[in-house]
């Protein structure tokens, strides 16, 4: 996918740009140069300074040293209003939309405000955000209908939010779309749908600029690679030029493996046995087993009951029918607190709003499962025995840090979903649900956490990771079963099959839909 540039000079250039917090010296003199019309793709580990340089282009921070151009002009600094009028826009990974106003207001609001140098008048044109969020939305294949139109953001699931907030980007007349991880919740249909989306600002010399950690979705796009290393950019060409090993010891300094994780097999005995579960109009007559040190991958579209299912295994949702049994005794799943006196650990999949304590220090974030195991017959916990659980838990799963007292919030996104999956290792679970575990998790962290998963398994662990990650799924899992429509509908043998058959398990019904 390239689009061709009709310029000469570069649209955007940055020279010997830093940027310090304090003592953290967070770029350390990154060049780049942007032309209208190409895609690029910034890659690196969390932490490695991406986000800090989006936020300089974007004007959201001003560098401490170094030169911005804007079409050979010279800048110390950007401003957003600065960055908004130079056709500069940016969806952010959390999104940043405003939650309490329409889908066509979140939209449109851009275009006025650009308009008013920053100023909104007293009344919106509504006539005005009507057509700019329509012709916006059909840019990214949405149909802009009044229902659509006027719906509050706050409820629309999470996929058509992100393509709500990649509308925004592309209502102005962007040159420099910037999109920070764009298909974190989208189905692999909807991935589609953007990347047509993409096709045309290509087409249109609208430069793309991606923020990814999903190699296989930049080499589908095409366009250059960016590589980011410890606040610099190490690399910048052609993704023709490098394969997939070539930017990854690029992104971490050091050989990664790209082959199957999953050297060991399973026990053999069965651990959790579902007969004929349901819940409500989620899911139905599942039949199911997890054995011993066995790692079974759950996939499906969004809307296939997958996620509902993890939810119901860790309690947070009542089963409606059928019976569960954990190594032959029953099981009942009355809530959370059921589930871990059971034995079986949750790991959701946005660890932000419902896995962490994000203000709180690394040390609170391992313990508060094993608060009774570290206290004394005071009630006081034994800041000894806590600090050295902690650090056991740390160890194990190779945090990038020996700073128990650091709040989470400091850490890459990669370090703190080390940490909750940590906490639950405190509890020797038998059996551990992996919401998708590496969600916005940069390559280096992903080799350590599947490494952290077959340890798991070899110690005898089950583990179900639900996931829409393929390749994640076929590298560390022994079967993979397939969810559509709210029942199991395919099983497969990681080893004996492929993306292509999973994915057709996953949409056959509207494969038959649409003949």
């Amino acid at each position: 996918m390239t689009g061709t540039s009709r310029q000469a000079a570069p649209f955007l250039e940055l020279h010997g740009i830093h940027k310090r917090f304090g003592g953290v010296h967070a770029l350390k003199g990154v060049d780049l140069r942007i032309e209208q019309g190409k895609a690029y793709h910034l890659l690196g580990e969390n932490g490695c300074g991406k986000s800090t340089v989006i936020k300089i282009i974007s004007g959201a921070h001003a560098p401490s040293e170094g030169d911005i151009l804007l079409d050979g002009i010279h800048h110390d600094h950007l401003t957003p209003i600065m960055s908004l009028e130079a056709g500069i826009e940016t969806v952010y990974q959390d999104l940043s939309l405003l939650p309490n106003l329409t889908v066509a207001e979140n939209i449109g609001l851009g275009a006025q405000l650009v308009e008013g140098k920053g100023r909104l008048l007293r009344r919106l044109n509504r006539t005005a955000l009507d057509k700019t969020a329509r012709a916006a939305l059909a840019k990214v294949g949405l149909e802009a209908g009044r229902s659509l139109l006027s719906s509050t953001v706050s409820d629309l699931p999470l996929a058509i939010r992100q393509r709500v907030a990649i509308a925004r980007a592309v209502a102005s007349e962007a040159r420099l779309v910037i999109m920070d991880e764009p298909t974190t919740s989208l189905t692999r249909h909807e991935v589609e749908t953007l990347f047509d989306a993409v096709e045309r600002l290509l087409e249109a010399n609208v430069a793309v600029l991606f923020v990814t950690h999903k190699l296989e979705e930049s080499y589908r796009i095409g366009g250059d690679a960016i590589v980011f290393r410890d606040g610099l950019c190490v690399a910048q060409g052609s993704l023709d030029d490098y394969t997939r090993a070539d930017l990854a010891e690029l992104m971490t300094g050091r050989s990664i493996e790209t082959t199957r994780y999953r050297k060991g097999s399973p026990e053999g005995n069965p651990l959790l046995t579902a007969k004929g579960i349901g819940a409500g109009k989620s899911f139905h007559d599942l039949n199911f087993e997890v054995g011993k040190g066995e790692i079974v991958g759950i996939t499906g579209l969004s809307d296939s009951g997958r996620n509902e299912l993890a939810m119901a295994l860790a309690g947070h949702i009542q089963l409606s029918a059928g019976t569960l049994d954990i190594e032959g005794e029953p099981l009942q799943l009355s809530s959370p607190h059921t589930a871990i006196s059971a034995g079986i650990g949750y790991v959701p999949e946005d660890r932000l709003s419902e896995g962490l304590f994000i203000e709180k220090s690394i040390y609170a974030n391992e313990v508060p499962l094993i608060l009774e195991k570290i206290s004394r017959s005071s009630g006081l916990i034994d800041d000894t025995r806590g600090r050295a659980a902690a650090q056991k838990i740390t160890a194990q799963m190779q945090l990038n840090t020996a700073n128990l007292d650091l709040p989470v919030g400091a850490l890459s996104g990669g370090n703190q979903q080390r940490v909750l999956i940590g906490r639950w290792l405190s509890i020797d679970p038998r059996l551990l649900i992996l919401h998708g575990p590496t969600v916005g998790v940069d390559v280096g962290s992903k080799e350590t956490i599947f490494h952290a998963i077959q340890g798991m398994a070899e110690r005898g662990i089950g583990l179900v990771i639900v996931s829409d990650d393929l390749p994640e799924l076929l590298q560390n899992c022994d079967r993979i079963l397939v969810m559509r429509g709210g029942r199991l509908v395919e099983s497969f043998v990681a080893v004996e099959t492929d993306e292509n058959r999973i994915y057709e398990a996953m949409i056959a019904d509207s494969k038959e839909a649409a003949k």
